[in-house]
């Protein structure tokens, strides 16, 4: 999907979210766009990596190949892949883990806004949840990714969704 595309399809999810947890909706849709390389992989309607939990039912759960950049070169999933020391200390994984799958992208877009409210790490965030740009910042510093970069490419995402968005 190009970014128009990705809009066209996806905005007004992000909008009925921001509608109902006042998360701006351009910060939702970029984080999707970023999580799936703009559509391209969504496989059940994930849209945003959130994990799976040792909580969440068997159906609504899936074991997906993903990059991971941790501290430490032995941390345990339930398949490593590959392990490679980075020149900044850290390691990059690739491994397969459980993650959250959906009926619908709606499912998706509203059980992500939820997790921000859920997690008491995000809470500083959520003071800044109608400036996509600083809750991009936020997240990042709550530990939202691993990628150390994860603010900075999705804020350039955000400049995309921003040139797409029907005014």
């Amino acid at each position: 999907m190009t970014p128009s595309e990705f809009v066209k399809a996806y905005y007004s999810y992000a909008k009925q979210t921001e509608e109902k947890t006042g998360i701006d909706a351009r910060f939702t849709l970029a984080q999707a766009a970023l999580e799936t390389g703009w559509g391209k992989s969504a496989p059940g309607n994930m849209f945003f990596g959130v994990k799976a939990s040792k909580d969440t039912p068997a159906d609504q759960k899936q074991l997906i190949t993903t990059r991971e950049v941790l501290k430490s070169p032995n941390v345990r999933f339930p398949e490593v892949i590959s392990v490679t020391p980075r020149s900044d200390g850290r390691y990059d994984y690739r491994v397969k883990d459980w993650f959250r799958k959906y009926d619908t992208p709606e499912g998706s877009f509203t059980d992500h806004t939820q997790f921000f409210f859920k997690n008491k790490r995000y809470a500083k965030a959520l003071e800044f949840k109608m400036d996509p740009y600083k809750f991009a910042e936020e997240i990042a510093k709550a530990g939202y990714a691993t990628d150390p970069n994860y603010a900075t490419s999705l804020k350039a995402v955000i400049r995309t969704i921003e040139k797409h968005i029907e005014k």
